[in-house]
């Protein structure tokens, strides 16, 4: 073992068939703190090389990383096994949201931390929410959740819902201007389904006003991302109301949203534009090695933000706005985009593990 392999972080990927579990091994690659020591599936998978494993539905633009794709898949459910052979773990599987909880909360009481890419623990009190640009003084909570668990290290992290990552980082520099009423409307990419247009010929020429449970996410978990540190938890904020419509897309990665809000303090279009460019967070302040920078882009063109043009900013970690002007029934509408796989999932996640590693609740084994 090299100097570097020995100080890295060893990872498992639960769930690393599935499109976001093939992001999450893309992302890895060549990650200066995180190597990849563990895969995992379903038991009809497990015994496969990985390359094996998804030889015919691969969704990456790139080859399957050689060094992953010749380790053996392990059983998802074989929990002591894969505990034993990483730090900490991303999952992101395909089960029902009981089954999925109780699978996150066996890895964590096996002292295995999980950063989650499932809805299945977002909402509860004691587990971290975190978009970790906005809210990355709700990590303490974690102890809270230890407590509860009855463990050392293990705890489950979530990221939120993709659709809310959108949208919700070009709200949240804005907050003390008190925002009472928010309009959103997204239009997300097919990716967000786990499809691909070879997959998901119904939505070539067409477009579906109906994802289900995305709307109730989008007006939810914000307000827990804004919520209040407590002795018992995440208490979440009242405000601002959230109306969300969530359309898919003929798109194939890159979720859209178009936004109206309503302030109580109602600010200049300058004031506006001049925090969205100075907005500089912890994760950008400290270096973490998937922080875009800056976070949040503004363009000026009257035609953009554009999916095809600019989902990729940042490395796709970016979030990029546009078309800031005056509302006839709200104060404000514009226009914010980002990339759902990478920002809105497994890259979130793997921007959570950074965070949560560089303030020590990830520890090695």
């Amino acid at each position: 073992m090299t100097r570097l392999e020995s100080t890295m972080y060893r990872v498992g990927v639960v769930g690393a068939t599935g499109m976001v579990g093939q992001r999450f091994v893309t992302l890895l690659k060549n990650h200066p703190w995180f190597k990849i020591t563990a895969v995992a599936a379903s038991a009809s998978s497990a015994g496969k090389t990985y390359s094996q494993a998804v030889e015919d539905r691969w969704m990456m633009v790139s080859p399957v990383p050689k060094s992953i794709g010749d380790m053996t898949l392990l059983d998802a459910a074989d929990v002591n096994t894969i505990a034993d052979s990483c730090d900490f773990l991303f999952c992101a599987v395909k089960l029902p949201k009981a089954d999925t909880l109780a699978l996150e909360e066996s890895y964590a009481r096996a002292e295995t931390p999980v950063i989650s890419n499932n809805s299945a623990a977002r909402l509860i009190p004691d587990v971290p929410m975190l978009i970790p640009e906005l809210n990355p003084h709700h990590a303490p909570v974690i102890e809270t959740q230890r407590r509860r668990l009855g463990t050392r290290f293990g705890f489950i992290a979530v990221k939120p819902n993709c659709s809310v990552q959108c949208y919700v980082p070009a709200l949240h520099p804005l907050m003390d201007f008190h925002p009472e009423r928010v309009f959103v409307s997204t239009y997300q990419a097919i990716s967000g389904g786990g499809k691909t247009f070879a997959t998901y010929p119904d939505i070539i020429d067409n477009i579906i006003p109906y994802i289900p449970e995305e709307e109730e996410k989008s007006e939810s978990e914000p307000l827990k991302i804004w919520g209040d540190l407590t002795d018992g938890g995440i208490l979440p904020s009242f405000a601002p109301v959230i109306s969300a419509q969530c359309i898919r897309v003929p798109v194939s990665d890159g979720h859209l949203a178009a936004v109206s809000i309503q302030f109580a303090k109602k600010p200049s279009r300058e004031d506006i534009l001049e925090r969205w460019r100075s907005f500089e967070p912890l994760p950008q302040r400290w270096n973490l090695p998937s922080a875009p920078k800056p976070f949040l882009r503004y363009l000026d063109e009257s035609d953009r933000p554009q999916t095809k043009l600019d989902r990729d900013y940042g490395g796709g970690m970016g979030v990029t706005i546009g078309r800031l002007r005056d509302d006839p029934i709200f104060d404000y509408r514009f226009v914010s985009l980002s990339h759902n796989t990478i920002r809105g999932a497994a890259g979130g996640g793997v921007l959570t593990a950074e965070l949560l590693a560089k303030e020590g609740y990830i520890v090695k084994k």
